[in-house]
Formats: C-alpha cells, sequence, structure tokens
C-alpha cells in the first residue's frame, strides 16, 4: 500500500500550527485563483497576455496604470563589462529568511487586488500582501536575520492534498554574481521588483528556463520536472528545490508590464566561455537563487502547487533591503570574491571580517 506523504521529524504538527497561526486553516484553492491555475496544455505566450492584462490598472507606484515603474533616477551609460578578473571559486552571500503567512494575494502582478492571486507562500517582509508598495515594505518587518532586509520573497504555496505544506525554519536566498566579472555587480535599485518562471509555463519550458539548476531533488534524485515519485523517508530528507533569477537591468525600469522585461539572464561573450550582461540589459546585478526545503517525503503522489503542477514553479521578488546594508554585503562578498553566510563572513577566510557585526547590522 503506498504511503502518504509525511512531514520530517514530526514537523506536521508544526506546519500545522504555523497554517493555523497564519489564518491559513484548511486552504483550498482560492476561487479567484482560476485565472492562473495552469493546465497542462497552458502556455507562456497565453500567461504574459494575462500578466499584463492584470497589470494594466492603477496602483501606488503605477499612477497611470501602463505597468511601467521608472527608476529615478536611472542608470545610464552603462557599457556590459566583459573583463575577466581574477579566478575566485565563489562571490555570493546568503540571505535566511523565514516563512511569514500565505495569502492569495501578489503585489506585483495584482496590485491593490487582494484574493486575486492564486495562493503564496510569503517569506521575509511579515506586511507583504497585494497592496505593498516599496514605502510599506520599508515601515514593515522582516523574518530574514539581517533587519536590513525588509523584502518581500513569495512562491505558490504548497499542497499535499488540500494541506499546505510551508517551508519550516530559515530558507536560504543566494545572492551571487550571474557574470564572469564579478566586480561589476552593483546592489539592487530600492523597489526593482520581478517574477522568476511562469505559472503558465509547460514541463518542457520549466526543463528549458534559463533558471533550472537542479529543479525538483529528494534524497539522491535530482534536476526532476516533476516532483520526485519517492522520497526517501530518512528523518533528514526534505524536498527541495534550486531556481535561479535573471542578474542583468535594463537600468531604466523597476517593473514592466510583464514583469519581465526589465530583466535578462547573462549571456555568453562570443569566442569565450565568459558570461557577460547582454547590451540591452547592460546593468549587472545579485543573481538570487532560491534554495527552498519543504518537510515532506515518502509518497509524493497528493503534492501539487497552487498555482498548478509541479513544473508551475515561480516566485517573486521585491527588493526592500536597506541600500547601506545591500552595498555592504554585495561589496564585500560578491565583488570581493567570498562565500559568505548572512553576517557577509566566509569561515575560509577569516581574515577578510565580516560585513554585518553580531547582529546582523552594519558596524
Amino acid at each position: 500500500m503506498a504511503r502518504r506523504s509525511k512531514i520530517v521529524s514530526g514537523l506536521l504538527v508544526t506546519g500545522a500550527l504555523l497554517v493555523t497561526s497564519l489564518g491559513v486553516g484548511g486552504m483550498a484553492l482560492n476561487a479567484n485563483a482560476a485565472q492562473e491555475t495552469q493546465s497542462s496544455g497552458s502556455s507562456s505566450a497565453a500567461h504574459t497576455s494575462h500578466v499584463m492584462a492584470a497589470s494594466t490598472l492603477a496602483s501606488a507606484e503605477d499612477p497611470d496604470g501602463d505597468g511601467y515603474i521608472p527608476a529615478d533616477p536611472p542608470v545610464t551609460g552603462v557599457e556590459p563589462s566583459t573583463k575577466e578578473p581574477p579566478h575566485r571559486y565563489f562571490h555570493e552571500f546568503q540571505a535566511h529568511c523565514k516563512v511569514t503567512h500565505t495569502r492569495p494575494d501578489d503585489p506585483i502582478v495584482y496590485p491593490g487586488q487582494p484574493g486575486k492571486s492564486h495562493d503564496h507562500t510569503f517569506m521575509g517582509n511579515t506586511t507583504t500582501d497585494a497592496n505593498s508598495t516599496t514605502a510599506s515594505l520599508d515601515a514593515g518587518s522582516t523574518t530574514c536575520l539581517a533587519p536590513g532586509d525588509k523584502s518581500g520573497y513569495w512562491m505558490p504555496t504548497m499542497l499535499d492534498g488540500d494541506k499546505p505544506v510551508l517551508p519550516v525554519g530559515e530558507q536560504t536566498i543566494y545572492y551571487k554574481a550571474g557574470v564572469t566579472d564579478y566586480t561589476s555587480v552593483r546592489p539592487f535599485p530600492k523597489g526593482l521588483r520581478f517574477v522568476v518562471g511562469s505559472p503558465m509555463q509547460t514541463a518542457q519550458e520549466f526543463r528549458d528556463h534559463r533558471g533550472f539548476v537542479e529543479g525538483w531533488e529528494c534524497g539522491t534524485s535530482y534536476f526532476n520536472v516533476d516532483f520526485p515519485k519517492d522520497c526517501p523517508t530518512t528523518a533528514d530528507t526534505q524536498l527541495n528545490i534550486r531556481f535561479q533569477a535573471p542578474s542583468c537591468w535594463d537600468g531604466k525600469y523597476l517593473d514592466t508590464p510583464d514583469h519581465k522585461s526589465h530583466m535578462a539572464y547573462p549571456v555568453v561573450v562570443p569566442g569565450t566561455n565568459n558570461n557577460a550582461c547582454p547590451a540591452d540589459h547592460p546593468v549587472a546585478l545579485p543573481m538570487i537563487e532560491f534554495k527552498m526545503a519543504f518537510p515532506v517525503n515518502g509518497d509524493l503522489s497528493q503534492l501539487r502547487l497552487a498555482s498548478g503542477p509541479s513544473y508551475s514553479f515561480h516566485y517573486d521578488f521585491f527588493n526592500a533591503w536597506h541600500a547601506p546594508t545591500l552595498k555592504a554585503l554585495v561589496d564585500h562578498c560578491v565583488v570581493g570574491g567570498l562565500q559568505c553566510d548572512p553576517r557577509g563572513y566566509d569561515q575560509s577566510h577569516p581574515e577578510a571580517g565580516a560585513a554585518l557585526d553580531e547582529n546582523y547590522e552594519l558596524p
């Protein structure tokens, strides 16, 4: 007889308590989310049209409702760097953030429209909802270790049958160099937001997506488009996904109608194995990589996402970092070629010190 999915090390109780405290209860897929729920035959083109239609509504940061939020000031005069600095194995730091709440909101795709989206699991900023703006996130609090990271991070809620499966404890969000010239990476502009992947993507589009790193993984099963059919039931085994975001910015807009066009993935420099930003998106920013761990193993046949099947996984990022804190971490760890923890400390290079103090704040 097939095993039902179980929560690792008794965390089902913890997860249930968390869900109750967040007001989700026995959550079912929100009826208003039908527009974003994927069928296996849906196309990414249909999703693009849908997202653009959803974005043509006035909001606090887009008063004319055209979907464009200009950067103020824009970044001009930048050429993509094709330099090759001294080789470093790592140029990254980590943000560790906990789940805050779940809600059928999406302040990027459906600004000012509570309940319009499929259900999302939010991390980082505790106030993120349909009405979130850069100013409201700035005024909020955070579950990230670094108090300066008030960014909003969210993804479709995972369901085991109809029960939410929420990541427990600190989740890792990497900030990396996506280009070979890691010294050219600069911090995100305040208020930048984008969507990575699409709830309407097909299985093949998910696999072919530039952000696909290891897809769904569990135990020794990696690079999966679908949830692995069976996960080892050992106490420390969880279902994971790793997925990277585009890291090249056009320098003009904090958001665009499809929530993607202002961002691009690095491209290979002709005649080399090096990566650089494309000419129309010349500004190198950190490459975010989600590494999410869902406390479930055993039989995964009843798993799904609020957005649809496993390959509908996508995520959103809304930058609300304290600018000096983010700059300190980017300069010390990414530009500095280190492998840093959330304090900006590299255990392999203790002589470099840390970017932040023991409270994860600027010294």
